[in-house]
C-alpha cells in the first residue's frame, strides 16, 4: 500500500511513496520524519499518511496516533540524547501561523539547557515581541 493511496497531494513532500522511505517511525494513521531545516538535532515532523489541511482537520484516529507517536519519540529521544531536557510540541495552522507545507503535521523540537538565552514563553515566540511576559496580562492587539 502506498502512503495516501486515497488522498495523495500532488508536489506535496509529505504525500508519497518517498516520505514512507524517509520515515523514522510510523504507528498507524501517521508516520515521523526528520525535519529537513530542524531547529535542534532531532527535531521531527509526526504526519498523517493521509493528505489533510492542518492540525484541524485530522481525524480522531490521527490524533491518537500522533499523540502515541509523540511519546513513543520524546521517550527514544531522552534514551538516547541526555543533554535533551525539554520539549516543545506545536502545529502551524495557516499561512499567518507560518504554515508553508499544506499538509498536517506537529513538530517535536528537542530542547537543551542554552540552546537559546532566554527560553521564557517557549512558543510565544512565534511572535517575537511577545515572548517574554509579565505577570499583568496584555491585550491581544
Amino acid at each position: 500500500m502506498s502512503l495516501n493511496e486515497t488522498f495523495p497531494a500532488q508536489n506535496c513532500p509529505f504525500c508519497g511513496d518517498d516520505a514512507l522511505k524517509r520515515a523514522v517511525a510510523i504507528i498507524g494513521s501517521v508516520l515521523a520524519l526528520s525535519d529537513k531545516f530542524p531547529v535542534t538535532p532531532g527535531h521531527v515532523l509526526i504526519v498523517p499518511r493521509r493528505h489533510t489541511q492542518d492540525y484541524f482537520t485530522m481525524t480522531p484516529e490521527e490524533y491518537r496516533d500522533a499523540e502515541e507517536l509523540l511519546a513513543k519519540l520524546r521517550t527514544q529521544i531522552l534514551g538516547s540524547d541526555p543533554t535533551v531536557v525539554g520539549f516543545n510540541v506545536g502545529a502551524n495552522c495557516g499561512q499567518a501561523a507560518g504554515q508553508t507545507i499544506e499538509h498536517a503535521h506537529i513538530h517535536l523540537i528537542p530542547r537543551r539547557l542554552g540552546d537559546t538565552p532566554n527560553p521564557t514563553g517557549g512558543i510565544r515566540g512565534a511572535i517575537p515581541e511577545r515572548m517574554a511576559y509579565e505577570s499583568t496580562p496584555r491585550s491581544n492587539k
